[in-house]
């Protein structure tokens, strides 16, 4: 039935900031970018390198979601890495800020939260 996860939708703030955050930082494909006048809104499709994709919004006007502290609902997004040292690093060059490593107390596993412009939360997991 279900084979995987194929897309996740997110609505940003700031259009060009968010862009710029997800394709020049975080450095996910643009697959398509499109302006949709009638609801004033872009809608750009983006792909990570295993080939999920990110969808990411702009809309006029939007209440803020509330991330701190922690309410009901999708609760972050997770994205894997070779090195959560390397890419702690390479954020950093980037002036983003995160949170101290941490360690999966039942896999053993290194991980990392930080945000996005937008302050939703986002995590680095070593595979």
């Amino acid at each position: 039935m279900i084979k995987g996860i194929h897309h996740v939708a997110i609505i940003c703030s700031n259009y060009a900031v968010s862009k710029h955050f997800y394709v020049s930082i975080l450095g996910l494909e643009i697959i398509a970018e499109n302006y949709r006048e009638a609801r004033d809104s872009y809608k750009l499709d983006l792909k990570l390198p295993n080939g999920n994709q990110i969808e990411l919004f702009s809309f006029p006007d939007r209440p803020k979601r509330p991330s701190y502290p922690e309410a009901q609902g999708l609760r972050h997004l997770a994205f894997y890495v070779s090195s959560v040292e390397d890419t702690v690093a390479y954020l950093a060059e980037h002036g983003v800020t995160t949170e101290p490593v941490r360690i999966d107390e039942y896999t053993g596993k290194k991980y990392i939260f930080f945000s996005d412009p937008d302050d939703l939360p986002l995590e680095l997991y070593e595979a």
